[in-house]
């Protein structure tokens, strides 16, 4: 694959996992991929983003997320957007509705439930009934390894994050906009309404897949990837 030696790849993660859920896209462009775990940069998604920028030397950028990855992801096009060359989202929802119910009923769990009880109820059901056991195994232990108080932040900048559909509508660059079949939020009905929106968007949607695409189904996130990347 020939790419510009001036671009580079940044991945950032879903909750409740970290940098290691790319192991598998951490080659597609050798020695210029980055993929930092989020939760130390901060209490706002908008320093998350000012810190991931901060990794990065390239003019030029292809900015991958998952989940709240994704919003990092749109954060970071609106900061800057002179550098991010396209955008891939998975399963990313740009349009943020607060509920403060929600957002308290998964503090209460992990705080007085644990990690592992979390994990059971708010991110095991979001990988596909296909996916092997295997795999939904790899990323419980990526979980648990994550300090509680860690998890709790990125809970509460999910829950908190703003809305990032006029950075999705005036993003002048490609946005790839990637969806399991089986992930139900956003869900394919908001994603193809993202791709729409976008100038230059366009939708994929991973057969037998749920939330977490860059795990369940490697082969198809990274070759989507990189087209994007050669494209750039």
């Amino acid at each position: 694959m020939m790419v510009d030696l001036k671009l580079e790849l940044l991945l950032l993660h879903a909750l409740p996992l970290d940098g290691t859920m790319w192991a598998e896209q951490m080659e597609l462009l050798p020695g210029a991929t980055y993929a930092p775990t989020l939760y130390s940069f901060g209490d706002r998604i908008e320093s998350w983003a000012e810190k991931v920028l901060a990794l990065t030397t390239a003019k030029r950028l292809v900015v991958v997320g998952c989940s709240v990855g994704g919003s990092c992801a749109l954060e970071v096009a609106a900061l800057a957007p002179d550098r991010v060359a396209a955008l891939v989202l998975i399963g990313t929802k740009a349009v943020c509705r607060l509920d403060p119910v929600s957002h308290a009923l998964a503090l209460e769990t992990l705080y007085q439930k644990g990690l592992e009880a979390a994990w059971g109820e708010f991110w095991k059901p979001l990988f596909a009934n296909e996916t092997p056991p295997g795999i939904v195994e790899g990323a419980r232990c990526i979980t648990m390894r994550q300090p509680l108080e860690d998890v709790a932040r990125g809970v509460t900048i999910f829950h908190t994050r703003p809305s990032r559909d006029d950075v999705l509508s005036n993003f002048p660059g490609p946005v790839v906009v990637v969806t399991g079949s089986e992930d139900v939020a956003p869900g394919l009905k908001t994603s193809r309404k993202q791709a729409e929106m976008a100038q230059h968007g366009r939708l994929h949607i991973i057969p037998d897949c749920g939330r977490y695409v860059p795990m369940e189904k490697p082969e198809a996130i990274n070759s989507i990837i990189c087209e994007v990347l050669e494209a750039a």
